[in-house]
């Protein structure tokens, strides 16, 4: 379910990661979610073919590639959407939806300037996918500290480096 094994992870980042499992199975149309840090790595990830190392290219079910596909989006629109909202003086940005012919992409803004990303089929709930969305940003955002930001960057390094 993310980017690693629960195999010597701290309790934090295991109830992270079941929130994410969480997530992707209870919403339906959810494909793949990922948490980017605000520097644009991948922290957490519901790739199941991240934990194993198993090629992604062929899949039809998330974007092409891997979860780290999905974190590279996430983190662009991201940015994008920051810049957007200081040259409109908008204040900061909550919530991003890209409605596309194919599926949709949801980036929310986590409290510690992570991010949120889902990746959705075309027929999915829109509003229900958000409420979820806030549901596991509720929960996560107080407990992603810099040193669980940091387990879970190490974490990911680590499940990449094993490829």
């Amino acid at each position: 379910m993310t980017a690693t094994g629960t195999f010597g992870l701290s309790s934090e980042a295991r109830n992270l990661q079941w929130l994410l499992g969480n997530l992707v199975e209870e919403v339906p149309g959810v494909r793949s979610v990922a948490v980017v840090s605000s520097d644009g790595l991948l922290l957490l990830s519901s790739d199941p073919d991240a934990q194993t190392g198993a090629p992604t290219a062929d899949r039809t079910d998330g974007p092409r590639g891997s979860s780290a596909d999905l974190a590279t989006i996430v983190s662009g629109i991201g940015s994008l959407t920051v810049g957007a909202a200081r040259l409109m003086d908008g204040g900061g940005v909550k919530q991003t939806m890209v409605a596309m012919e194919e599926g949709s992409v949801f980036v929310m803004s986590i409290s510690d300037g992570s991010l949120l990303g889902v990746h959705a089929t075309p027929d999915c709930d829109m509003s229900v996918v958000a409420y979820h969305m806030a549901l596991f940003v509720g929960r996560a955002g107080h407990v992603l500290t810099p040193e669980l930001r940091s387990e879970l960057a190490r974490s990911a390094r680590t499940a990449e480096g094993d490829r």
